[in-house]
């Protein structure tokens, strides 16, 4: 199973970390705001995070950043904060940083320090929004790999009426459903096998490309 690391826990930073989290994915979230930290550790968005300055690298190194697959830098209100995380998680061996940038000056300083993948939340917000209206059944949430990206799938007729144990994504499908959203805006977070789709109900599941397409050909 990856590592992976949240700096920063403003709304995307959280976000991200809510969604490794309710995923099962091992998770570090890091912030300089201590109350901050205790918030969504008492919310139980996530379950280990830490008060931290990231921008001192021996504090990065005594965390054992090294020991981490992914890292997320998701700093955008201090440019210089967040390239310097960048650069030092690079230079301390994290396999792949994925940076929030908020302009593209900002994103090619990222690129040129050595970032592995850039994100424009803003410009993302656009291009999700857009997509919703072309393909209504499948929207991307957030893409880690080709073998693992998180998406919202509207639940096919044919899993309707059925509960999570009959219907098996796990085994037939190879996703995890990580929540379902139903038409009223309820979130039922991690739900049992035993829950029962309804007409309206929208799957947030973890999965890989392959797969997400094939769900969304589903009738």
């Amino acid at each position: 199973m990856k590592q992976f690391i949240v700096i920063g826990l403003g709304r995307f930073g959280t976000s991200i970390a809510q969604t490794l989290y309710n995923a099962g994915e091992n998770i570090l979230a890091i912030d300089e705001n201590e109350e901050m930290v205790q918030e969504i550790v008492d919310n139980e968005i996530v379950s280990n995070a830490v008060c931290c300055d990231a921008t001192d690298e021996k504090a990065l190194r005594d965390l054992g950043v090294n020991n981490f697959d992914v890292a997320f830098v998701c700093i955008g209100g201090n440019i210089q904060a967040s390239i310097l995380i960048t650069l030092t998680l690079k230079e301390l061996g994290v396999k792949r940083v994925v940076a929030k940038a908020v302009s593209l000056p900002h994103g090619k300083v990222l690129h040129k320090i050595g970032a592995d993948e850039i994100v424009y939340p803003e410009n993302f917000m656009g291009i999700r929004v857009a997509h919703a209206e072309m393909e209504p059944n499948i929207i991307e949430h957030l893409k880690f790999s080709e073998n693992f990206l998180i998406v919202e799938v509207k639940a096919p007729e044919i899993f309707l009426n059925k509960t999570l144990k009959e219907i098996d994504l796990r085994k037939k499908y190879r996703a995890n459903i990580i929540a379902i959203i139903k038409s009223s805006g309820k979130e039922e977070v991690s739900p049992s096998a035993d829950y029962i789709l309804e007409t309206g109900d929208t799957l947030i599941v973890a999965t890989d490309a392959k797969t997400a397409k094939e769900l969304h050909e589903l009738k």
